[in-house]
């Protein structure tokens, strides 16, 4: 009895430290003054010290241990790791590992999260946004860009290159902008929610292309030349990977160049003959420098030894012989410029390769740490705008729009659809901060910036479609009225590029996120890939023992955790959100308990269960959705009516968790062990279930009212004037807010039997003024209003000849009702 009561004691201590993530050799030793004191108490029992002595042992004796048990596991895990090539490997070095690491090793410092400084924009940015964005928005036209002239206006060119628009993330010193990522994001978002084509042209010369590369790889004198004349906009820019044979699979692409001998200025020079086809470049059709990648040869040996160089970046004037520029592409009906360019055996000096002959073949590992920014930026700022011009909009059409003689907005099912819009287009504000926020840090976040293009795409393909639905007619009919088709037809553009969202959510968010987050993992590769086997034996024994006690302490963790309700986790704030925390601590544990389990299980073939893997990631993604909606939160000061938001949000993620953790345990191929780990994460089965109607009707209430709530959700989005397309609607709901209590007392005077409806409006109104209910400024009042109203939403109709030939002038006619 004395011997188990010693080992339940020995068992407690090493329980707690696991739980605690103690140093192994703190907790031996907390473990063996534990039995001291039982030894002094009781008797010293044998068996206990006999368990905790093997312990010591692996722990202290090093050699011994690295020589009877590391030896052998290190060549297992050799032969096992599954080849890696040059294109795989630097993906997975490129970028870095920023709060997505904390969320997987299964103890985030919550602490740490709201340390960051909250994303915001300098004096010069925010009158930037609100001044020259606001004039070059004006200046745009999104019907008469997107289906009559299919160009931008010349207007709107020439100021977006006088006022540096193409320049914003060039530094001063080269006659740039050097905005913050914040301002570049906020101007994409706001450009994009008056005209797709505008936003994204203005934000691929700001994301992965020339300028971006230059200045992290450029050569002084590449930077002195291009630098200054991309940010006046006198070059335009545009970047070439993607081809008929590669998309998301840039290591495939057939493009190359051959290092040799030609002539360049009259000179016989070493340089590269190219050869390329390349498809889906936007700004092709009107580049004044052309981007390209390809794969580099040296067959003759002018560099050195080796023939492959691998991919390679160069910058070349499209005006240099050869080079073709060809037609244009016609993306979803979008009228941004999008073509093809190609050339054959077009010769180019070496100095040409971005960053010199010395950056000959690190082109992949350039890109894919480029790549972070405009999938951290660019795409989530068009998906934002998505939602806060659906947010806004759908709220203020559905109190217009009559149906019963109600509101749409009041009709439960109308309303399910708004909180969708509500509590997503919260959440896409949220992750754009935060994730826009890392880039000014320094970082290179290259998961979470794949998680917010999946995430934030996703999400605003699901707000328009809401939208769509509420509006009905009103936004299926094309016109200048249409504010909602130009976002919905584009959304599988965003979904498409820099990545397909299918290979993003399959293979790179977990496939990636399991290897650069994992506190081990990667060093344990790069420990096996040690050409000195001795010094990456060194280093993999203190790696793999400090993996074990990791595995057993994730284990423990998850198991307490699961079983107390993740009530004993800590929270970072004493408020109502401090419970969210702890749940998410929780599920943050048995990712890793989870992760490292399937890695353990599978190994390299995990990559091949993508179904598997997914579901994983998903889990890490909605980790990170949940932390930037906290993170929002407490940077806007924990106002009150965000609460529901907040907890809207967090209450969807931790459902989406345990949908994905479900999904991973009854599809795992292993029999019985999803059972064993649906018990060890849900000891009490799901607990987590999607927001309430009540909360639904809770966040969409702020839609249907002018307030601070609603103009802090949208902020940043273009209205225009009253005859603006999204503009006319919002003159009308503000109309309709002042004239409220006008129309109470017509109600409450038709419920009484004071007044008798008429066969319209105005004789409603004319005989409430006859009766003395209305005085005749309220009245007048109230048929502005509802003239406004009417002419909200109605719908655009047009010629035959301008539907066939979208020349002739628009048919002057009455508009037909949504």
């Amino acid at each position: 009895m004395i011997t188990l009561g010693q080992i339940l004691a020995l068992v407690v201590v090493l329980w707690v430290s696991a739980y605690k993530r103690l140093r192994t050799g703190t907790g031996l030793a907390l473990a063996a003054g534990v039995l001291v004191v039982c030894g002094l108490i009781w008797s010293v029992a044998i068996l206990p010290w006999i368990f905790l002595g093997v312990f010591a042992a692996l722990y202290f004796l090093h050699d011994l241990r690295k020589d009877k048990v590391t030896l052998p596991i290190f060549k297992m895990f050799k032969s096992v790791l599954p080849p890696m090539n040059q294109t795989e490997k630097d993906a997975l070095e490129a970028g870095d590992v920023w709060w997505d690491g904390e969320l997987f090793k299964g103890n985030p410092d919550w602490k740490k999260m709201l340390s960051y400084p909250k994303p915001e924009l300098s004096k010069e940015e925010r009158e930037f946004v609100d001044v020259q964005t606001e004039k070059l928005c004006s200046l745009v036209d999104d019907w008469k860009v997107t289906h009559e002239d299919k160009d931008l206006p010349k207007a709107a060119w020439d100021y977006m290159k006088k006022e540096g628009f193409l320049g914003m993330i060039i530094p001063k010193e080269y006659g740039g902008k050097g905005f913050s990522a914040i301002a570049h994001s906020t101007v994409v978002q706001k450009l994009a929610t008056r005209c797709g084509a505008l936003g994204v042209s203005v934000m691929v010369p700001n994301s992965l292309g020339p300028a971006e590369l230059l200045l992290h790889y450029g050569t002084d004198e590449q930077k002195n030349h291009y630098l200054p004349r991309l940010a006046k906009g006198e070059e335009v820019p545009c970047f070439a990977l993607t081809g008929p044979e590669a998309g998301s699979d840039a290591g495939a692409i057939p493009d190359s160049g051959v290092i040799c001998k030609g002539q360049y200025k009259g000179e016989e020079v070493v340089g590269i003959r190219l050869n390329w086809n390349k498809r889906y470049i936007t700004l092709a059709p009107i580049a004044t420098v052309l981007g390209l990648a390809f794969k580099l040869y040296d067959p003759e040996g002018l560099l050195g030894e080796q023939e492959d160089l691998g991919i390679t970046c160069a910058l070349i004037p499209t005006d240099h012989e050869g080079v073709v520029a060809g037609n244009r592409h016609y993306p979803m009906g979008q009228a941004f410029m999008n073509g093809v360019t190609s050339g054959k055996d077009v010769f180019i000096p070496l100095d040409w390769i971005i960053g010199g002959k010395d950056y000959a073949g690190k082109g992949w590992r350039m890109l894919v740490e480029c790549l972070s920014a405009g999938r951290g930026i660019s795409l989530p700022a068009s998906a934002t705008a998505t939602g806060k011009l659906s947010y806004r909009m759908t709220g203020a059409y559905a109190m217009l729009r009559k149906q019963f003689k109600t509101s749409i907005a009041h009709f439960e099912g109308v309303e399910e659809a708004m909180a969708r819009i509500a509590g997503n287009t919260y959440q896409l504000e949220a992750m754009r901060n935060m994730t826009a926020g890392a880039v000014d840090l320094g970082v290179k976040p290259s998961v979470a910036s794949a998680i917010a293009k999946y995430h934030m795409t996703e999400l605003a393909r699901s707000v328009v479609t809401d939208a769509m639905d509420v509006h009905g007619g009103r936004g299926v009919i094309m016109g200048e009225r249409n504010y909602l088709a130009g976002g919905y037809m584009s959304m599988p553009i965003s979904i498409t590029v820099e990545g397909a969202n299918i290979l993003t959510r399959n293979l790179m968010i977990f496939g990636q996120g399991a290897v650069r987050c994992h506190p081990f993992v990667f060093r344990e590769m790069q420990a096996a890939a040690n050409s000195d086997e001795r010094a990456g034996l060194e280093e993999f024994d203190s790696l793999f023992f400090r993996h074990v006690g990791y595995g057993v302490s994730n284990f423990i963790r998850t198991l307490t955790l699961g079983l107390t309700g993740s009530r004993i986790a800590p929270k970072p704030v004493s408020d109502k959100t401090g419970r969210y925390y702890q749940q998410l601590t929780r599920m943050s544990s048995a990712l890793a308990m989870v992760s490292d389990l399937s890695m353990m299980i599978f190994g390299g073939d995990l990559k091949r269960l993508e179904r598997l893997s997914a579901r994983l990631g998903d889990v890490l993604s909605q980790l990170y959705l949940a932390s930037t909606v906290l993170k929002y939160y407490e940077d806007n000061g924990r106002p009150q009516e965000d609460l529901p938001y907040v907890e809207w949000c967090i209450q969807k993620s931790l459902f989406e968790i345990q949908k994905a953790f479900m999904g991973f345990f009854e599809n795992i191929p292993v029999k019985g062990l999803g059972t064993a780990l649906k018990w060890i994460v849900f000891p009490y089965g799901k607990q987590f279930k999607m927001p309430s109607d009540k909360l639904d009707r809770q966040i969409v209430k702020p839609m249907l009212s002018d307030n601070g709530l609603r103009d802090r959700i949208t902020v940043d989005a273009y209205l225009g004037s009253a005859e603006d397309a999204a503009g006319r609607v919002e003159d009308a709901f503000i109309k309709m807010l002042a004239v409220a209590p006008i129309e109470k007392t017509l109600r409450k005077a038709m419920k009484e039997g004071q007044l008798t409806s008429g066969r319209n409006v105005e004789e409603t109104v004319a005989t409430a003024v006859a009766a003395g209910l209305l005085t005749q400024e309220e009245a007048d009042q109230y048929m502005v209003f509802e003239a406004a109203r009417s002419d909200a939403i109605q719908v655009d109709d047009y010629s035959k000849e301008y539907i066939r030939t979208g020349k002739q002038t628009k048919k002057s006619s009455s508009k037909a009702a949504a």
